[in-house]
């Protein structure tokens, strides 16, 4: 029985590369209008949890179901990757997340491929994500490849908000994006868990994501290790030690608290 809440959920997830199998047996919940972070040592299996999220790597076991718009439950293991945004759910890899050669508009048109109502249903998404991302609407004549990394960020994660989805997945949104640039991406997620939709991710600043997470799992060799709100985990002395780096105590004691939905 899957609860009311649950915007995506998987179970007992087995995963791998070939004959290389990186996932055993893993569990998560996102809640709706939660922020989810995935946490764990490099190799642990977090990008590849959230690639078999997203069908782009095959479930050999378990299963993955999300609640789509109309809130039913849909078992997106037998769905193609290219059918779920039409579900609800957009994923920004952590890499190669923009079409380098197409102008930001471009790219935003793309993004709107999956949308039904024709033109005046894409400009209608198209006004109210720019007005989430006005670096983005100041740069739409400018060739993609041409933008900082952090503007790219943007731009992919405004690309992912055009079919208006109940569940976000980023990997890594903050990797190769200048120092100034990444509070504001962290600004961004906040802001969209504020206005519904969930959000799943993988990030290497770990603490930052933490101290605005509702929940968060840790990874280890394919593996659930630990799981807590992103406030227990935080302040956990034993998760400080062998993931945020010993010392940090004092530190992650000072994090900024967040108004964190209910726990899991």
């Amino acid at each position: 029985m899957i609860a009311d809440d649950i915007a995506l959920q998987s179970v007992g997830v087995e995963a791998g590369y070939g004959d290389a199998r990186i996932l055993h047996g893993v569990g998560i919940k996102v809640r709706r209008a939660s922020i989810v972070t995935i946490m764990g040592p490099n190799g642990s299996g977090k990008s590849t949890l959230l690639k078999t999220v997203v069908g782009l790597v095959r479930h050999i076991g378990g299963s993955t179901v999300v609640r789509d718009r109309q809130g039913q439950i849909v078992d997106i293991t037998r769905h193609r990757p290219y059918e779920l945004p039409a579900l609800g759910l957009s994923y920004v890899p952590q890499t190669a997340n923009v079409f380098a050669d197409m102008s930001v508009l471009e790219n935003l048109q793309m993004g709107g491929l999956p949308l039904v109502g024709g033109p005046g249903e894409f400009q209608r998404r198209l006004a109210a994500v720019l007005e989430l991302f006005p670096v983005v609407s100041e740069r739409l004549s400018s060739r993609a490849g041409t933008l900082s990394g952090g503007q790219r960020q943007m731009l992919a994660m405004a690309r992912a908000l055009i079919t208006d989805p109940v569940l976000l997945v980023l990997d890594e949104p903050s990797a190769g994006v200048q120092p100034d640039f990444v509070d504001a991406i962290f600004s961004k997620i906040r802001e969209f868990s504020r206005r519904g939709l969930a959000v799943l991710i993988v990030e290497q600043k770990a603490r930052q994501s933490l101290a605005f997470s509702d929940y968060a799992y840790v990874l280890e060799m394919g593996r659930n290790r630990f799981e807590g709100t992103g406030q227990e985990l935080l302040h956990d002395p034993a998760i400080i030690d062998l993931y945020l780096g010993a010392g940090r105590l004092s530190a992650a004691a000072k994090a900024e608290p967040t108004d964190a939905h209910p726990t899991q």
